[in-house]
Protein backbone atom coordinates (compact mmCIF):
# COMPACT_ATOMS: atom_id res chain seq x y z
CA UNK A 1 0.00 0.00 0.00
CA UNK A 2 1.24 3.22 -0.97
CA UNK A 3 0.20 7.15 -0.44
CA UNK A 4 1.54 10.88 -0.17
CA UNK A 5 -0.43 13.43 1.76
CA UNK A 6 -0.50 16.65 -0.92
CA UNK A 7 0.52 19.86 0.86
CA UNK A 8 -0.92 21.85 -1.77
CA UNK A 9 -4.03 20.51 -1.53
CA UNK A 10 -4.28 20.67 2.13
CA UNK A 11 -3.22 24.27 1.78
CA UNK A 12 -6.38 24.72 -0.92
CA UNK A 13 -8.59 22.96 1.84
CA UNK A 14 -7.84 25.51 4.59
CA UNK A 15 -7.75 28.25 1.90
CA UNK A 16 -11.32 27.92 0.59
CA UNK A 17 -13.15 27.15 3.87
CA UNK A 18 -11.51 29.83 6.23
CA UNK A 19 -9.93 32.02 3.39
CA UNK A 20 -12.83 32.47 1.06
CA UNK A 21 -16.07 30.74 3.08
CA UNK A 22 -14.84 32.17 6.28
CA UNK A 23 -16.74 32.44 9.27
CA UNK A 24 -19.65 29.16 9.03
CA UNK A 25 -22.12 28.34 11.83
CA UNK A 26 -25.68 28.53 11.51
CA UNK A 27 -25.73 32.04 12.32
CA UNK A 28 -24.22 32.24 8.55
CA UNK A 29 -25.85 30.09 7.02
CA UNK A 30 -24.89 30.17 3.36
CA UNK A 31 -21.42 30.11 4.37
CA UNK A 32 -22.10 27.25 6.89
CA UNK A 33 -24.23 25.20 3.40
CA UNK A 34 -21.08 26.71 0.88
CA UNK A 35 -18.79 24.46 3.51
CA UNK A 36 -20.87 21.36 3.56
CA UNK A 37 -21.30 21.52 -0.68
CA UNK A 38 -17.28 22.27 -0.73
CA UNK A 39 -17.04 18.91 1.24
CA UNK A 40 -19.61 16.98 -0.54
CA UNK A 41 -18.16 17.75 -3.98
CA UNK A 42 -14.69 17.27 -2.98
CA UNK A 43 -15.41 13.38 -1.68
CA UNK A 44 -17.40 13.01 -4.76
CA UNK A 45 -14.62 13.57 -7.06
CA UNK A 46 -12.58 11.06 -4.24
CA UNK A 47 -15.35 8.34 -5.82
CA UNK A 48 -17.38 8.26 -2.50
CA UNK A 49 -20.96 8.28 -2.21
CA UNK A 50 -21.96 11.02 0.08
CA UNK A 51 -24.62 10.34 2.47
CA UNK A 52 -25.74 13.87 4.45
CA UNK A 53 -27.84 13.22 7.44
CA UNK A 54 -29.87 16.33 7.57
CA UNK A 55 -31.78 17.83 10.86
CA UNK A 56 -33.18 21.18 11.43
CA UNK A 57 -31.94 23.80 13.78
CA UNK A 58 -33.50 26.88 14.78
CA UNK A 59 -35.27 26.45 10.92
CA UNK A 60 -32.28 25.80 9.83
CA UNK A 61 -31.64 22.55 8.12
CA UNK A 62 -28.03 21.56 8.82
CA UNK A 63 -26.17 18.03 8.03
CA UNK A 64 -23.20 16.05 8.88
CA UNK A 65 -21.84 14.49 6.21
CA UNK A 66 -20.76 10.67 6.04
CA UNK A 67 -18.60 8.31 4.01
CA UNK A 68 -17.39 4.91 4.09
CA UNK A 69 -14.20 3.00 2.63
CA UNK A 70 -16.32 -0.48 3.15
CA UNK A 71 -13.61 -3.30 4.76
CA UNK A 72 -12.40 -6.25 2.72
CA UNK A 73 -13.01 -9.26 6.07
CA UNK A 74 -14.89 -7.25 8.60
CA UNK A 75 -16.79 -4.69 6.98
CA UNK A 76 -19.24 -4.36 9.29
CA UNK A 77 -17.20 -2.80 11.70
CA UNK A 78 -15.82 0.50 11.79
CA UNK A 79 -12.68 2.80 12.27
CA UNK A 80 -14.85 6.07 12.49
CA UNK A 81 -12.69 9.74 11.75
CA UNK A 82 -14.61 12.93 11.89
CA UNK A 83 -13.74 16.76 12.04
CA UNK A 84 -16.30 19.13 12.53
CA UNK A 85 -16.69 22.01 9.80
CA UNK A 86 -18.27 24.67 11.32
CA UNK A 87 -16.24 27.81 12.64
CA UNK A 88 -17.26 29.74 15.89
CA UNK A 89 -19.06 32.89 16.19
CA UNK A 90 -16.54 35.66 14.74
CA UNK A 91 -13.65 33.08 13.62
CA UNK A 92 -12.73 32.27 10.12
CA UNK A 93 -11.88 28.50 11.92
CA UNK A 94 -8.62 28.16 9.65
CA UNK A 95 -7.17 25.77 12.38
CA UNK A 96 -10.75 25.16 14.40
CA UNK A 97 -11.37 23.65 12.61
CA UNK A 98 -9.93 24.05 8.60
CA UNK A 99 -7.31 22.21 9.74
CA UNK A 100 -8.99 18.80 11.08
CA UNK A 101 -11.43 18.76 7.69
CA UNK A 102 -8.38 19.53 5.39
CA UNK A 103 -7.06 16.02 7.15
CA UNK A 104 -10.14 14.25 6.69
CA UNK A 105 -10.36 15.65 3.26
CA UNK A 106 -6.83 14.22 2.28
CA UNK A 107 -6.96 10.72 4.32
CA UNK A 108 -10.32 10.57 2.60
CA UNK A 109 -8.36 10.50 -0.38
CA UNK A 110 -5.87 8.32 0.29
CA UNK A 111 -8.07 5.76 1.90
CA UNK A 112 -10.18 5.60 -1.31
CA UNK A 113 -7.24 3.07 -2.78
CA UNK A 114 -6.19 1.91 0.52
CA UNK A 115 -7.43 -2.03 0.93
CA UNK A 116 -8.71 -2.31 4.63
CA UNK A 117 -9.72 -5.20 7.22
CA UNK A 118 -12.47 -3.39 8.37
CA UNK A 119 -14.45 -0.31 7.47
CA UNK A 120 -13.11 3.13 7.52
CA UNK A 121 -16.10 5.76 7.85
CA UNK A 122 -15.10 9.53 7.58
CA UNK A 123 -17.66 11.93 8.76
CA UNK A 124 -17.79 15.81 8.51
CA UNK A 125 -19.92 17.20 11.71
CA UNK A 126 -22.18 20.39 12.21
CA UNK A 127 -22.85 22.58 14.78
CA UNK A 128 -19.21 21.44 17.46
CA UNK A 129 -18.90 25.07 18.32
CA UNK A 130 -20.57 27.20 21.15
CA UNK A 131 -24.02 27.62 21.70
CA UNK A 132 -24.18 23.81 20.58
CA UNK A 133 -21.48 22.10 22.48
CA UNK A 134 -22.51 19.29 24.33
CA UNK A 135 -25.55 20.21 23.65
CA UNK A 136 -28.49 17.74 21.70
CA UNK A 137 -28.38 19.82 18.49
CA UNK A 138 -24.41 19.40 18.20
CA UNK A 139 -23.63 17.35 14.97
CA UNK A 140 -21.75 14.78 16.21
CA UNK A 141 -24.22 13.91 19.34
CA UNK A 142 -26.95 13.61 17.18
CA UNK A 143 -24.60 11.52 14.73
CA UNK A 144 -23.66 8.98 17.92
CA UNK A 145 -27.35 8.57 19.12
CA UNK A 146 -28.37 7.59 15.39
CA UNK A 147 -25.19 5.42 15.19
CA UNK A 148 -26.00 3.74 18.60
CA UNK A 149 -29.71 3.18 17.65
CA UNK A 150 -28.49 1.52 14.16
CA UNK A 151 -26.09 -0.47 16.00
CA UNK A 152 -23.19 0.36 14.33
CA UNK A 153 -20.31 -1.60 15.42
CA UNK A 154 -17.68 1.41 15.78
CA UNK A 155 -14.60 0.08 16.79
CA UNK A 156 -12.98 3.31 17.77
CA UNK A 157 -13.34 6.90 16.95
CA UNK A 158 -11.10 9.83 16.42
CA UNK A 159 -11.78 13.42 15.99
CA UNK A 160 -9.33 15.45 14.36
CA UNK A 161 -9.42 18.89 16.30
CA UNK A 162 -7.16 22.02 15.60
CA UNK A 163 -4.18 20.26 14.50
CA UNK A 164 -2.21 22.93 12.56
CA UNK A 165 0.05 24.89 14.91
CA UNK A 166 3.35 24.28 15.83
CA UNK A 167 6.31 26.28 17.83
CA UNK A 168 9.77 25.24 18.87
CA UNK A 169 10.57 28.35 21.44
CA UNK A 170 10.91 27.19 24.70
CA UNK A 171 7.95 28.16 26.95
CA UNK A 172 5.34 27.79 23.44
CA UNK A 173 3.40 24.82 25.27
CA UNK A 174 1.12 25.84 27.78
CA UNK A 175 -0.69 23.10 30.19
CA UNK A 176 -3.67 22.84 32.96
CA UNK A 177 -1.69 22.33 36.85
CA UNK A 178 0.80 19.41 36.85
CA UNK A 179 0.86 18.15 34.14
CA UNK A 180 3.98 20.65 32.91
CA UNK A 181 6.21 18.41 35.38
CA UNK A 182 5.77 15.37 32.69
CA UNK A 183 5.55 17.31 29.16
CA UNK A 184 7.27 19.28 27.31
CA UNK A 185 7.79 23.25 27.43
CA UNK A 186 7.42 23.37 23.37
CA UNK A 187 4.80 22.97 21.39
CA UNK A 188 6.00 20.83 18.28
CA UNK A 189 4.12 17.65 18.84
CA UNK A 190 0.83 16.59 18.22
CA UNK A 191 -1.36 15.15 20.63
CA UNK A 192 -3.55 12.30 20.96
CA UNK A 193 -5.74 12.81 24.18
CA UNK A 194 -8.73 10.60 25.94
CA UNK A 195 -10.34 9.57 28.74
CA UNK A 196 -8.53 7.04 31.43
CA UNK A 197 -10.77 4.35 29.97
CA UNK A 198 -8.89 4.33 26.43
CA UNK A 199 -5.26 4.24 27.82
CA UNK A 200 -4.45 0.60 26.21
CA UNK A 201 -5.99 1.14 22.91
CA UNK A 202 -4.53 4.76 22.59
CA UNK A 203 -1.08 3.70 23.45
CA UNK A 204 -1.54 1.08 20.71
CA UNK A 205 -2.67 4.32 18.36
CA UNK A 206 0.48 5.97 19.64
CA UNK A 207 3.12 3.02 18.78
CA UNK A 208 1.53 2.99 15.64
CA UNK A 209 2.17 6.82 14.55
CA UNK A 210 5.50 6.49 15.88
CA UNK A 211 6.40 3.33 14.35
CA UNK A 212 5.93 5.22 10.41
CA UNK A 213 6.36 9.09 11.02
CA UNK A 214 8.97 10.59 13.11
CA UNK A 215 7.12 13.76 13.92
CA UNK A 216 6.63 14.65 17.90
CA UNK A 217 3.90 12.99 19.81
CA UNK A 218 2.71 13.29 22.82
CA UNK A 219 -0.59 11.28 24.70
CA UNK A 220 -2.14 11.62 27.82
CA UNK A 221 -5.48 9.47 29.06
CA UNK A 222 -6.68 11.67 32.10
CA UNK A 223 -9.95 12.85 33.83
CA UNK A 224 -12.33 14.56 31.34
CA UNK A 225 -13.39 17.10 33.75
CA UNK A 226 -9.55 18.76 32.56
CA UNK A 227 -10.49 21.45 30.54
CA UNK A 228 -9.61 20.70 27.15
CA UNK A 229 -9.74 16.86 27.39
CA UNK A 230 -13.69 16.69 26.35
CA UNK A 231 -13.58 19.63 23.92
CA UNK A 232 -14.12 18.36 20.53
CA UNK A 233 -16.27 15.99 18.42
CA UNK A 234 -14.94 12.33 20.46
CA UNK A 235 -16.64 13.75 23.70
CA UNK A 236 -20.32 12.69 21.85
CA UNK A 237 -19.06 9.27 21.47
CA UNK A 238 -18.27 8.81 24.87
CA UNK A 239 -21.57 9.89 25.94
CA UNK A 240 -22.86 6.55 23.96
CA UNK A 241 -20.25 4.58 25.01
CA UNK A 242 -17.89 3.92 22.29
CA UNK A 243 -14.03 4.37 22.49
CA UNK A 244 -12.73 7.84 20.74
CA UNK A 245 -9.88 10.11 21.27
CA UNK A 246 -8.89 13.39 19.87
CA UNK A 247 -6.05 14.38 18.04
CA UNK A 248 -4.86 17.84 18.41
CA UNK A 249 -2.71 20.54 18.74
CA UNK A 250 -3.71 21.37 22.33
CA UNK A 251 -5.52 24.38 20.82
CA UNK A 252 -5.95 27.02 23.64
CA UNK A 253 -2.49 25.36 25.52
CA UNK A 254 -0.64 26.71 22.37
CA UNK A 255 -2.57 28.40 19.51
CA UNK A 256 -2.98 32.19 20.78
CA UNK A 257 -5.48 32.74 18.06
CA UNK A 258 -7.80 29.88 19.16
CA UNK A 259 -11.41 31.20 18.72
CA UNK A 260 -10.29 34.86 17.56
CA UNK A 261 -11.28 36.52 14.19
CA UNK A 262 -7.54 36.26 13.99
CA UNK A 263 -7.55 32.67 13.20
CA UNK A 264 -6.77 33.16 9.68
CA UNK A 265 -5.02 30.55 6.91
CA UNK A 266 -1.64 32.44 7.34
CA UNK A 267 -1.21 31.48 10.49
CA UNK A 268 -0.39 27.63 9.94
CA UNK A 269 2.44 25.45 9.57
CA UNK A 270 1.37 23.48 6.00
CA UNK A 271 4.68 21.03 6.29
CA UNK A 272 3.72 19.96 9.71
CA UNK A 273 0.25 19.47 8.81
CA UNK A 274 1.35 17.59 5.47
CA UNK A 275 3.70 15.48 7.92
CA UNK A 276 1.17 14.86 10.75
CA UNK A 277 -2.01 14.10 8.48
CA UNK A 278 0.84 11.65 6.45
CA UNK A 279 1.46 9.80 10.04
CA UNK A 280 -2.23 9.12 10.90
CA UNK A 281 -3.13 7.68 7.50
CA UNK A 282 -0.30 4.85 8.13
CA UNK A 283 -1.85 5.12 12.00
CA UNK A 284 -4.95 4.43 10.74
CA UNK A 285 -4.27 2.15 7.83
CA UNK A 286 -2.23 -0.09 10.51
CA UNK A 287 -5.50 0.55 12.90
CA UNK A 288 -7.56 -0.71 10.23
CA UNK A 289 -5.90 -4.28 9.53
CA UNK A 290 -2.51 -3.32 7.32
CA UNK A 291 -0.34 -4.07 10.22
CA UNK A 292 -1.54 -6.59 12.22
CA UNK A 293 0.82 -5.40 15.06
CA UNK A 294 -2.02 -2.51 15.93
CA UNK A 295 -5.27 -3.99 14.42
CA UNK A 296 -8.26 -3.25 15.87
Amino acid sequence: MSGEISLDRLTLHVLKLAGEIRERNLFKPQALHAAADYITAQWQEQGYQVTPYTYEVRGIDCANLEITRQGSRRPEEFLLIGAHYDSVMGSPGANDNGSGIAALLELSRLFAQAPTDISVRFVAFVNEEPPFFMWDEMGSLVYAKMARRRRDNIRLMVSLETIAYYRSEPGSQDYPPLFRAFYPDRGDFIAFVSNLGLRRLMRRAAAAFRAYSDFPLEHVATLGLIPGVAWSDHFSFWRQRYRAFMVTDTAFYRYPYYHTAADTPDKLDYPSLARVTNGLFWTFAALAGHDPTYAL
